[in-house]
């Protein structure tokens, strides 16, 4: 019984890196380039889309074909994308992710993330 309790307010999708083939966590890579401080406020988002989903604006909206983009809000106005999508054993699985400078979201950041989602897809037992 207390392991059910405990489940319940855990992680609804718990969050895991997309590896490429040759092992590169590259989502991973860039978030270790960037400052702690937007390191930290995508932590947070990321962590209430793993406890909150589903989830919509204005942390999480859909992107189209399955993806999803964790929004988040940094200092100096800047704003960083976090590109996921849940895959079917219920895991929030993180492609891509980039800092935003225009309005729409950069079609080569969505083509990366789309190819990755597909590795990932297949490369699922």
């Amino acid at each position: 019984m207390q392991s059910e309790t405990l489940e319940r307010q855990g992680k609804r999708v718990p969050a895991i890196f997309y590896r490429t083939e040759a092992g590169r966590e590259r989502l991973r890579e860039w978030l270790k380039e960037l400052p702690a401080d937007d390191r930290k406020r995508i932590g947070e988002d990321i962590k209430t889309v793993e406890f909150g989903w589903p989830i919509g604006m204005p942390i999480c909206r859909p992107v189209g074909d399955g993806i999803h983009e964790v929004r988040t809000s940094l200092a100096q106005n800047r704003i960083a994308r976090v590109l996921f999508y849940i895959d079917r054993r219920g895991r929030m699985v993180l492609l891509h992710g980039f800092i935003k400078k225009t309005q729409k979201t950069p079609d080569d950041d969505l083509k990366l993330a789309r190819s990755d989602k597909n590795k990932h897809q297949r490369g699922l037992p």
